[in-house]
């Protein structure tokens, strides 16, 4: 008996001693959710303050670009990089400034005659809106005129505004200074760049990350060829229709069209807005006329300009465009609009990249694109779909079928 108990006893003991203790984990369960939820938050806030400088990185990197380019190529006739990229700088001011100079001096002419227009203007609308609401013109105008008395008799509300709008001009000079600085030294010597950023990839992904990068760079380059191309046919073309229905200050409305043809689609609708209210206030049908132009521009931008630009970017569908430039907006502000395609373009390439080609390679069955039926004919659609979808099982390797028993 005592030997069997002593034989249990020294059975049992291994087991005991041979049992896992249980680990202690090193957060508890209950406080998972509150730190995931403050690690949202922080990154939430950490995101809103970095769009800025991920904004001002990008801008950099695009102005950059063609700078680097002008170096190179004054590089390859031996002179040295860094005053190729000073000149690759100065040339660049030069062309700005040489269309400010043909442009300016008009322009400000124009201006001057808008601004003595203005009242003429003020008469016109207010006699609009009398017509519309059945008012009497003299209480519209009555009412405009104490409206802006009022910032006359109180200037201190405008004191915000104009502090405010000092506050934002000064650190955007500053800024610019900043980005045009790094434009010259990123062009300056690239490599180290270049090669910091590849280095931290693995090893063997570096081949592929600097695939990504010239493929990148080219986009880039391609938006900035059509931008340049889109501005000068849309201004062209604005400036001829309006001066051809005589309409005033065509010029004026032409630049500010120009430059905001940088957002696709919704820089048209903006830069039409000024011509037509104020061709409104001298006839309704030099407004409508002032319309026609505008449709006919945009037309032509949207199925010839826009297009070429997209294709020559990472051919972005224009919905995708559409819908992209809104939340580019939302999420970088006003100036995020400008530089919209790039970012959309980065995020298109990025996802084909990173995300569907190692996909395509992981799985060689991956079938073809499918052709989407054409309008009207469904049957032959269905019927095309049909034979790849059954082709592609032919070629799918079947499990071998079960011994009988």
């Amino acid at each position: 008996m005592g030997t069997e108990a002593e034989d249990r006893g020294k059975d049992d003991a291994p087991a005991s001693a041979a049992e896992p203790h249980p680990k202690r984990e090193a957060v508890p369960t209950m406080y998972r959710p509150v730190l995931l939820a403050a690690a949202l938050l922080i990154l939430g806030l950490l995101f809103q303050q970095l769009l800025t400088l991920l904004l001002a990185v990008l801008i950099t990197v695009i102005l950059a670009i063609p700078v680097s380019a002008i170096a190179t190529l004054l590089e390859r006739r031996r002179v040295p990089r860094p005053l190729g990229a000073l000149a690759g700088l100065l040339i660049g001011f030069a062309v700005v400034g040489g269309v400010f100079a043909l442009i300016i001096p008009q322009l400000i002419a124009q201006i001057q005659q808008f601004a003595d227009s203005v009242p003429g203007t003020v008469d016109s609308i207010s006699a609009g809106i009398a017509n519309l609401t059945g008012g009497d013109p003299t209480a519209v105008g009555d009412s405009i005129q104490s409206w802006i008395q009022g910032f006359i008799d109180s200037p201190q509300r405008l004191i915000g505004p104009v502090a405010s709008f000092g506050l934002n001009l000064a650190g955007a000079l500053g800024a610019m200074l900043l980005i045009l600085v790094t434009v010259f030294y990123t062009a300056a010597r690239p490599a180290p760049l270049v090669s910091g950023a590849l280095r931290l990839m693995p090893p063997a992904r570096r081949e592929r990350a600097h695939a990504v990068m010239n493929r990148l760079r080219t986009a880039w380059i391609g938006w900035m060829k059509g931008v340049l191309v889109d501005m000068a046919v849309s201004g062209v073309l604005l400036y001829v229709g309006l001066s051809l229905i005589g309409l005033d200050f065509a010029l004026l409305f032409a630049a500010i069209s120009a430059l905001l043809v940088v957002i696709p689609y919704f820089g048209a609708v903006l830069g039409g807005i000024p011509p037509v209210l104020f061709a409104l206030a001298d006839s309704p049908t030099k407004a409508l006329l002032v319309l026609v132009v505008y449709v006919i521009v945009q037309q032509v931008e949207g199925n010839l300009i826009i297009p070429l630009v997209m294709a020559r970017t990472a051919k972005l569908h224009p919905a995708l465009v559409a819908v992209g430039v809104v939340v580019v907006g939302q999420l970088f502000g006003y100036l995020g609009l400008f530089v919209a395609v790039p970012i959309l373009s980065t995020l298109v390439i990025l996802v084909q990249e990173l995300w569907v080609k190692p996909l395509e390679q992981a799985d060689p069955r991956t079938p073809p694109d499918l052709k989407l039926p054409e309008a009207g004919s469904p049957k032959a659609g269905y019927e095309e779909a049909t034979r790849r979808a059954s082709s592609t099982s032919e070629r799918t390797p079947k499990p071998d079928a079960p011994l009988p028993t």
